[in-house]
């Protein structure tokens, strides 16, 4: 059994898809004329700043998004727990440290 599927934008779906690109959508009955419809989606990518370094740590770094702070710490497995645990301390006092800095070069910028 053939069913027709009449496609809204059909030239413009069809250029994605010659480029090889999926195109996601809704299938659905249209209850004006009754036919098989396809309505692709128009998907935006998202827009995000990047986050800005605010310093690069020896075991991580701290980073500053719009919304947040952020502290990334990666310790070697070949550091006994307490030599980790002493790291760790270190690691959050540069972090803390980082943090002053910044909020002093603001207060100076300003």
């Amino acid at each position: 059994m053939k069913k027709y599927i009449f496609v809204l934008d059909a030239l413009e779906l069809m250029t994605k898809l010659f480029v090889g690109k999926r195109v996601e959508g809704v299938l659905y009955m249209d209850e004006n004329t009754g036919h098989l419809t396809f309505k692709a989606y128009n998907r935006q990518p998202r827009k995000r700043d990047k986050d800005r370094m605010v310093k690069k740590l020896p075991w991580g770094w701290v980073k500053e998004s719009m919304e947040r702070i952020k502290v990334f710490g990666s310790f070697p497995k070949e550091y006994s727990t307490p030599q980790v645990m002493g790291l760790l301390e270190e690691h959050t006092k540069e972090a803390k440290n980082a943090l002053i800095e910044r909020e002093l070069d603001l207060i100076e910028f300003c």
